[in-house]
């Protein structure tokens, strides 16, 4: 019998954003706007939960592993990211 794993869609985000952050710090900033761009996608269309979670995990998990490389958040996030991105960080 096959163990079929499922994953929540926080856990997908999270490894979604480790992919990003991966192809980023390795320089495929090409490719990593091809995923940030399917994110926007599903943001824009997705449920109340997807959105949360793009939110609370992607935006955020990537956004801080970027500030710390010193890379301009604002410059590689597109326009609803972006802001979902502005609203976290005027919260603290």
């Amino acid at each position: 019998m096959k163990n079929k794993m499922t994953y929540s869609v926080y856990q997908r985000m999270q490894r979604f954003a480790s992919l990003t952050v991966t192809l980023v710090l390795k320089g495929h900033v090409s490719r990593a706007k091809k995923c940030l761009d399917a994110v926007e996608r599903l943001y824009a269309n997705g449920s109340a939960q997807t959105k949360n979670a793009i939110s609370n995990v992607y935006v955020y998990n990537l956004s801080m592993v970027l500030e710390v490389h010193h890379i301009d958040v604002q410059q590689i996030f597109p326009a609803g990211l972006r802001t979902e991105y502005i609203k976290q960080r005027n919260a603290y």
